[in-house]
């Protein structure tokens, strides 16, 4: 079976240039993975503009492109960088505040497994109803009521445990002491 003359010219051009533009980019930038990115972006647009690659004239095409393939790139870290810096500097004064809760509650609730936890938080600290924690769980509305429902009994269950209740009694026996 004859393939396109576009793919042949692809697959030589690709062939003859690999490892001179892997070379090329592996010069010029700080992470090995970052070349083969450049590398890859490069042959996507040779393939894409097959047609466009002047005659006799596709490995410095390759380069031209390679060169800007890798400026975009380095303009997409800046742009990365700066954004995480601005992000850092909005943050910096934030501050979270954490439901204040008895310690034999805290100490149930953190023996939970963190799906549990999770969806707990989800009802109880971001006010999430069932539907929306069906999307925010990616799941049914039933299987959310469920989830829910096993992580509140599995709570409560936390809380009777008698690690917990002589805990708690030992804390209140102290402070009715004082």
């Amino acid at each position: 079976m004859a393939r396109a003359p576009s793919a042949a010219r692809f697959e030589a051009l690709y062939r003859s240039c690999y490892q001179d533009l892997l070379g090329y980019a592996l010069r010029r930038v700080d992470r090995p993975e970052s070349a083969a990115d450049v590398v890859a972006d490069t042959f996507l647009i040779a393939w894409r503009r097959i047609d466009d690659i002047p005659d006799g004239q596709g490995r410095p095409w390759l380069f031209g492109v390679a060169r800007n393939v890798m400026a975009n790139h380095q303009r997409a870290d800046r742009r990365r960088a700066d954004l995480g810096a601005r992000l850092r500097q909005e943050l910096a004064g934030a501050t979270t505040i954490e439901p204040s809760v008895p310690p034999e509650i805290a100490h149930a609730f953190r023996a939970l497994p963190e799906g549990d936890r999770e969806v707990l938080r989800l009802v109880a600290w971001e006010g999430l109803g069932a539907d929306d924690l069906a999307v925010a769980l990616d799941c049914s509305v039933n299987a959310a009521r469920i989830r829910l429902h096993r992580a509140r009994r599995r709570f409560a269950e936390a809380l009777r445990s008698p690690s917990l209740t002589s805990r708690s009694l030992s804390i209140r026996d102290r402070s009715d002491r004082d």
